[in-house]
C-alpha cells in the first residue's frame, strides 16, 4: 500500500493533539476558501479511506482530515469506553479547534455520519452543511442476513455475516473476515484495488481494538438521533448506492426525508462510492460545498463562431518516447490544420522535451501528480512491476483526470488526445457524460499481462482489468472518435486477454487504426563527427530512458567498462543517464563520458556502433530504426517490456535480449559487448511516415 508520504497530494500541515491521554493525527491541506473536514468512520480503515478527494477537494478548498483512534497514526486506547460514540465527536471538535477551523462543512462516511449530523445538531453556527455517504445512522433495521449472527455469541459456521463476531475476530479468523467484509463493502464488478486497499487498512488494527470500537458504536444502530434530525438547521447531502450490502440504501433515503435534505442514489452502488465512483462523488461534494458557502465567480464564455481551434495533448510522461513521438504528430497535425492550437497537460520529463520544442505547456499541469516519481517509488533493483505499480497509482489518476476535467470544463478544445493518458480514458468510460469534445486514444501496446511468477492471483487480475476495458469499450463505443495504435497488426502479441476473453491481436485489429511505428525523425545513420565524437575508435552508448529507475543497470555497465576495454581497444562509453537521474551520482570510470539528458538522443543513437538500454519501446525502435547494434535489458516484471517490447522487436529482428542477472556478471556483459560489436545488423527496416498517418487520422477529428 502507498504509504502517507507518497500520496498525491502532500498535507500543507501535519500534526497531533492529545486529548484525555490519546493522541489523534490530523492533516490541512490547501488554505483557500472554505474548510472541508472529512470524517473518520469505524476504525478499521484510517483517514486513507478519503485519499481520492483530497487532491481534488485541496484545489477548491481547505482540507482537513484525521485518523479516528485506533486507525493510522492516532493512538488505538484499549477499552470499549475509548470508543465510544461521544469520544469521536469530541475528537472532531478537538481537531477543529487545532487547526484553527472556526466554521466548515462536515463530509462523513457511513458512521461517521452520525457523530457529523450530532456536531451540527449541537453547534449549529459551526457547521454550514454535511454530507453523508452511505450513512448508518440506525434510522432503518439492519437487513435479516446481517442481524440472524449475534456479534457477541458464537455461531456453528463462521461463513458470511457470520464472520462478522468477536470470537471469530479473536480466534484466527480475523483475515478471513476482512475479505468477505470489504468484498460486501465493494460489490461492484472489477473493484479488485478496492478490496484489496480495504483489507490493508484492516490489517491495521489489532482485532481486539476492533473488538472494542464495534463494542462501543451505538449511534449507527439506535433510532435515537432520528428523533433529533427534524431540527437540523444545516444542509445536507446524502449519497448513497441502492446495492449496499452494508447498510440499507432505504436508510439514505430516510435520512434524506428526516433532514430535507438532498438525495443522490449512485444506482448500481455499494456503500462506499467515493472509493469506487471518485469522479462523480467529488463532484457532488464541490457542488454541495459551493452551494451552501457560496463565493464570486467570475468567467469568460466565447461564443462559437469566435473561438479558435484547439487541442489538448496528453503525453504519458512514463519516459521520454511517448513526447518525442506526440511532438512529431503535433508537428504534422499542424501542417494539415495550420490554424490550430494545441495546449500540452503533461508533467516532468514531458515538460523538458515540449519546452526544447517551444510547446505551449497548459499552467494547470502544475496541479498533476508525478506519475514518474510513483513509477520510481514503486522501482527496486532493475524491477519493476508495472502492472502492480499502476494499480497502485489509483488516486493519482483520479488526481490527474480531474485536473484534466476542470481544464476541459474551463476551455473549450475541440480535440483531446490522449496518448496512454490512462486517467483519462478510464474515467471517461466510467463518467461518458462528460466527454465534450473528440477523443482519440493512442497507445503502443494492448492487454495487460501476468508475469509467470505472479500465479493465479496475478492472472485472475490482469484478466479482471482486460474484461473492466472490453466491457467499456463495448458499451461506450462512441466515446473514443478514433483508437490509434502506434504500429501494425503483426506488431501485437499473439496472446489472449484472458480465460474466456478474446485474442488480442485479433480485438486490436478490429478496434483500432493502425498508424504504423512513430519515431519522429527520418531513420538512418548518422555522422559522429557532426555531434563531436571522434572518426576513429569505437562509440557504446548507454541509455535507461527518461525515468530515474534505470540507476541500476547503469552502475552494472560501469562495472564491466574496464574488461570491455580490454576486449576492445579504443572503445568509448557514453552513459546517458537522463533527465531523472543526476549524473554526479555516478562514478567516475576511466574512458567513459557521463551526460544528463539529451534532447536530440537519437541522432547519438544512430552514431554509435552499439548500445546498452532497459526495454523501453522507444528507445529499442530508435535504435532499430537507426539499424544501430543494441543489448536491450528488460526490466524485471514489467510485462510491457517482456512480452509486448519483446515481441515486436522480434519481430523485427532487432536487439538482443539480456537477462538483468546476466548483465550483472561483468565478465559476462563485457563479453557480451565485445560480439555485439561485430554483429552484422539484419533489421526489417522501421516505416517513417508514422507521425503522418497518425496526423491524418487526428485530422479527420478536427
Amino acid at each position: 500500500m502507498i504509504p502517507e508520504d507518497r500520496a498525491a497530494r502532500a498535507a500543507d500541515v501535519e500534526g497531533q493533539l492529545e486529548r484525555d491521554g490519546v493522541r489523534i493525527a490530523y492533516r490541512v491541506y490547501g488554505d483557500q476558501g472554505p474548510t472541508v473536514v472529512l470524517m473518520p468512520t469505524w476504525s478499521i480503515v484510517p483517514s486513507r479511506v478519503w485519499k481520492a478527494q483530497v487532491p481534488y477537494l485541496a484545489r477548491h478548498f481547505r482540507v482537513v482530515t484525521f485518523d479516528g483512534r485506533g486507525s493510522g497514526q492516532s493512538d488505538a486506547p484499549e477499552g470499549a469506553a475509548a470508543y465510544a460514540d461521544e469520544e469521536y465527536i469530541a475528537d472532531t471538535l478537538a481537531v477543529l479547534e487545532a487547526t484553527g477551523t472556526a466554521d466548515c462543512v462536515l463530509v462523513a462516511f457511513s458512521c461517521g455520519a452520525p457523530w457529523a449530523l450530532q456536531i451540527a445538531l449541537d453547534q449549529p453556527e459551526r457547521i454550514h452543511g454535511v454530507v453523508c455517504i452511505g450513512p448508518a445512522t440506525g434510522l432503518i433495521p439492519a437487513t435479516d442476513e446481517r442481524t440472524r449472527w449475534a456479534w457477541n455469541e458464537r455461531h456453528e459456521t463462521t461463513d458470511g455475516w457470520a464472520s462478522y463476531n468477536r470470537h471469530r475476530w479473536l480466534e484466527g479468523g480475523y483475515e478471513s473476515f476482512l475479505q468477505y467484509f470489504f468484498e460486501k463493502m465493494f460489490c461492484e464488478p472489477h473493484s479488485t484495488k478496492q478490496i484489496e486497499d480495504g483489507v490493508g487498512w484492516g490489517r491495521q488494527i489489532a482485532p481486539e481494538r476492533l473488538v472494542d470500537s464495534e463494542a462501543a458504536r451505538q449511534a449507527c444502530r439506535s433510532p435515537a438521533l432520528g428523533r433529533k434530525l427534524p431540527g437540523l438547521q444545516c444542509p445536507v447531502l446524502v449519497v448513497h448506492g441502492d446495492q449496499d450490502h452494508i447498510r440499507p440504501h432505504d436508510e439514505g433515503v430516510r435520512l434524506a426525508e428526516l433532514t430535507g435534505g438532498s438525495l443522490v442514489t449512485i444506482s448500481g452502488g455499494g456503500h462506499a462510492p467515493q472509493n469506487r465512483d471518485p469522479v462523480k462523488v467529488n463532484h457532488l461534494i464541490k457542488d454541495f460545498v459551493d452551494q451552501v458557502v457560496p463565493r464570486p465567480v467570475r468567467r469568460t464564455w466565447v461564443r462559437a463562431l469566435n473561438r479558435p481551434r484547439r487541442a489538448l495533448y496528453l503525453s504519458s510522461p512514463i519516459g521520454l518516447g511517448h513526447a518525442r513521438r506526440d511532438v512529431a504528430i503535433a508537428a504534422e497535425l499542424r501542417k494539415l490544420q495550420p490554424d490550430l492550437q494545441i495546449d500540452w497537460l503533461a508533467q516532468h520529463p514531458v515538460t523538458r522535451v515540449l519546452a526544447d520544442a517551444g510547446e505551449t505547456v497548459h499552467p494547470a499541469s502544475d496541479w498533476l501528480a508525478n506519475e514518474s516519481a510513483h513509477i520510481e517509488f514503486e522501482a527496486d533493483e532493475h524491477d519493476l512491476h508495472v502492472f502492480q505499480a499502476i494499480r497502485r497509482m489509483d488516486e493519482i489518476l483520479v488526481n490527474n483526470f480531474l485536473v484534466f476535467n476542470d481544464v476541459v470544463e474551463d476551455s473549450d478544445y475541440d480535440l483531446v488526445i490522449g496518448d496512454e493518458a490512462w486517467d483519462v480514458d478510464y474515467f471517461l468510460h466510467e463518467n461518458p457524460e462528460l466527454k465534450r469534445f473528440s477523443y482519440a486514444w493512442m497507445t503502443d501496446f494492448v492487454g495487460w499481462l501476468p508475469m509467470p511468477d505472479g500465479g493465479e492471483r496475478e492472472a485472475a487480475l490482469t484478466a479482471d482489468y482486460n474484461a473492466e476495458m472490453i466491457e467499456q469499450r463495448a458499451r461506450f463505443h462512441r466515446l473514443r472518435d478514433r483508437s490509434i495504435f502506434v504500429g501494425d497488426p503483426d506488431d501485437i502479441v499473439d496472446e489472449n486477454f484472458g480465460p474466456g476473453l478474446p485474442k488480442i491481436r485479433e480485438w486490436t485489429s478490429a478496434n483500432f487504426d493502425f498508424a504504423g511505428y512513430v519515431t519522429g525523425f527520418e531513420p538512418g545513420r548518422v555522422d559522429r563527427t557532426s555531434l563531436g565524437y571522434r572518426p576513429d575508435g569505437l562509440l557504446c552508448i548507454v541509455t535507461v530512458g527518461g525515468s530515474g529507475v534505470g540507476n541500476s543497470l547503469l552502475q552494472r555497465v560501469l562495472d564491466a567498462v574496464p574488461l570491455a576495454r580490454d576486449y576492445v581497444r579504443g572503445l568509448e562509453f557514453l552513459v546517458v543517464t537522463g533527465p531523472r537521474i543526476d549524473p554526479q551520482s555516478l562514478p567516475r570510470v576511466q574512458g567513459v563520458t557521463v551526460r544528463g539528458y539529451l534532447p536530440d538522443l537519437h541522432r547519438h543513437l544512430a552514431a554509435a556502433d552499439l548500445a546498452i538500454t532497459q526495454g523501453g519501446l522507444s528507445t529499442c525502435m530508435e535504435l532499430t530504426a537507426a539499424r544501430t547494434p543494441f543489448i536491450y535489458v528488460p526490466l524485471e516484471h514489467h510485462f510491457e517490456q517482456n512480452f509486448h517490447v519483446a515481441a515486436r522487436l522480434d519481430r523485427y529482428n532487432a536487439g538482443r535480449r539480456m537477462a538483468y542477472q546476466e548483465a550483472s556478471d561483468p565478465a559476462h556483459l563485457a563479453e557480451s559487448i565485445a560480439k555485439e560489436l561485430t554483429r552484422t545488423v539484419d533489421y526489417r527496416p522501421v516505416a517513417s511516415d508514422g507521425a503522418a498517418r497518425a496526423a491524418r487520422y487526428l485530422a479527420d477529428l478536427l
